[in-house]
């Protein structure tokens, strides 16, 4: 089990991988991939019950999906840093013929990846199909799926929230990032979100609220919502985080949805980041084959 301490320097670590791979690709998305860094960490590293050796079924072990597939530098950082691939790996991030696309897709074989997500409010349709077909084979593990509040503008995401509940999908846990920001600007303006919490519930869900970049409290959400499934209800966290989380430049507005950073910005970012892991070598050239 890893300490709160380390599980904190891991977030930093993974922080300052987002800022680089991006830098370096010169395009990404690094705003929401900053502020979910603690949650994908406690998942990871401490939460989750999975093996390194992928297995595309994910058959007797916790799966998580990534429903926002465009924060895709935070998820391979975690992959690389929790041994899936060669860290080196991250060099050739939106690189042509990189396993390491803009958004996770299957065809290259990236190791922990189970479902393209470049299309937004399709991960929480996949996430309940793994958590019946596990019911089905009588797989106790978990089912983690994560979408952005702006994804839940998408109609099948209410489609799959309707389901869920129908079906008494009690294995899955579904964290909404609710940050508040969406490419074009806050949901307020583009379209309001409403009463997230009391729309959930309607739904039938049980509803748990977390302050996203805190790791306490993510870690003790997380395990409040593991302790509420078997209950014939799915439960679903309402992740409140700030876009840019860490940089303080990048925080409170949505200007940092989709833009990297150019040199100057880089360092300044990253001064505010400490180098807690070492930072991935950065090879250009890297060959994962």
């Amino acid at each position: 089990m890893a300490s709160l301490a380390e599980l904190q320097s891991t977030a930093t670590q993974v922080r300052r991988d987002i800022l680089r791979q991006v830098h370096y690709a010169t395009c990404g998305h690094p705003g929401a991939s900053l502020g979910c860094a603690d949650l994908l960490t406690a998942l990871y590293f401490e939460i989750m019950s999975y093996t390194r050796t992928f297995h595309m079924d994910g058959a007797n072990e916790d799966v998580f999906f990534l429903s926002n597939g465009h924060i895709s530098p935070l998820w391979y950082s975690i992959l690389a840093r929790a041994g899936f691939f060669d860290i080196r790996e991250l060099s050739t991030f939106r690189q042509m013929n990189s396993r390491l696309q803009g958004h996770p897709a299957t065809h290259e074989g990236l190791p922990g990846v189970r479902v393209a997500s470049g299309s937004l409010g399709q991960g929480l349709s996949v996430a309940i199909g793994m958590a019946l077909a596990k019911r089905l084979n009588g797989d106790n593990k978990t089912v983690y799926v994560l979408t952005g509040d702006g994804e839940l503008q998408e109609g099948q995401i209410w489609e799959a929230a309707m389901s869920a509940p129908h079906h008494k999908v009690d294995n899955l846990i579904a964290i909404v990032d609710w940050n508040g920001q969406q490419i074009d600007g806050p949901n307020e303006k583009v379209m309001s979100l409403g009463d997230l919490p009391a729309k959930w519930e309607s739904f039938g869900w049980i509803v748990l609220q977390m302050d996203g970049n805190d790791m306490t409290s993510v870690l003790n959400t997380l395990k409040q919502a593991k302790d509420m499934l078997g209950k014939e209800r799915p439960v679903v966290i309402l992740m409140k985080t700030e876009m840019g989380a860490g940089v303080d430049f990048m925080m409170g507005t949505h200007k940092w949805h989709g833009v990297a950073p150019n040199a100057e910005q880089l360092e300044q970012a990253l001064a505010q980041l400490e180098e807690t892991l070492g930072d991935y070598p950065y090879d250009p050239e890297y060959n994962q084959v």
